[in-house]
């Protein structure tokens, strides 16, 4: 498969899947193992993801420049801040930390990131289905404490497989809050999250992309974009009206016709 067509198709599936729980990082390097895609320095995978994030962005731009004037003098709009900063803190440590280790060990392992697949659906439904009363409705006034806590677990998702809008629902959902904020606050960290793994990949690898990775990368990046911007959009009503079940079962299935066929040499 030509180079600029897998990059379209990897594009559309990670702006559909960055946002949903079921590891956008985890289907690329999978589908990207089985139709032969190799990036240079795996900055493909990563660097694409912003074309997500921006859409987040686009959607979010009002609400957010709304906070960001009002924080001067509104101490809510100051603590929302203040508590998508301190969850994203861990992600930054650590992700500097294990880099190396992580593209070079973990993502070179398709077998391990099925594997994690199906655990974290495994793990989602059985978190979805927990009859708990949220305590937490917004996803702007969670208390510190709790988003500290959904910064650490968000850093599981350094575990290709894993994701980190999986990990961070699932954290949020154990702790109390409630399925659309749970959602909503993934959406606020993966921002800077995002911005600062775009970042500093780009920096990890910037003897390695040349002009035509850049333009390869430049196609994912659109394609990621366009189709994160529908799946933004409609992921809080869905969630909000039937949770995340099927989103557990879609790890699950994929995870087992992953190993299926590595199993069979693929």
């Amino acid at each position: 498969m030509p180079d600029t067509l897998a990059a379209l198709i990897l594009g559309i599936l990670e702006g559909l899947t960055e946002f949903i729980p079921v590891s956008s990082t985890g289907h690329l390097l999978l589908l990207g193992h089985f139709i032969g895609f190799q990036s240079a320095g795996r900055a493909f995978e990563v660097v694409i993801q912003l074309g997500a994030v921006l859409a987040v962005l686009s959607v979010y731009a009002a609400k957010l420049l709304a906070v960001v004037r009002a924080a001067p003098h509104d101490p809510d709009a100051r603590r929302f801040l203040l508590s998508v900063l301190l969850a994203f803190l861990p992600a930054v440590f650590i992700g500097v930390a294990a880099h190396d280790f992580i593209k070079t060990v973990l993502f070179e392992t398709p077998k391990l990131i099925a594997i994690m697949l199906i655990v974290g659906g495994v793990i989602l439904l059985f978190v979805d289905r927990l009859a708990v009363n949220p305590k937490y409705e917004d996803a702007m006034r969670l208390p510190l404490p709790v988003a500290i806590k959904i910064g650490f677990i968000q850093c599981l998702a350094m575990i290709p497989g894993t994701s980190r809008s999986g990990a961070t629902i699932v954290g949020a959902l154990a702790m109390g809050v409630s399925k659309r904020a749970a959602a909503e606050f993934s959406f606020f960290l993966s921002m800077p999250t995002m911005f600062g793994a775009f970042a500093y990949d780009l920096y990890k690898n910037r003897d390695v992309i040349d002009a035509d990775a850049a333009g390869i990368i430049a196609i994912g990046f659109v394609a990621a974009f366009i189709s994160a911007v529908f799946v933004v959009r409609w992921l809080l009503g869905y969630v909000s009206n039937h949770g995340y079940s099927l989103f557990g079962w879609w790890r699950i299935v994929v995870g087992a016709v992953a190993l299926t066929l590595l199993s069979l040499g693929f």
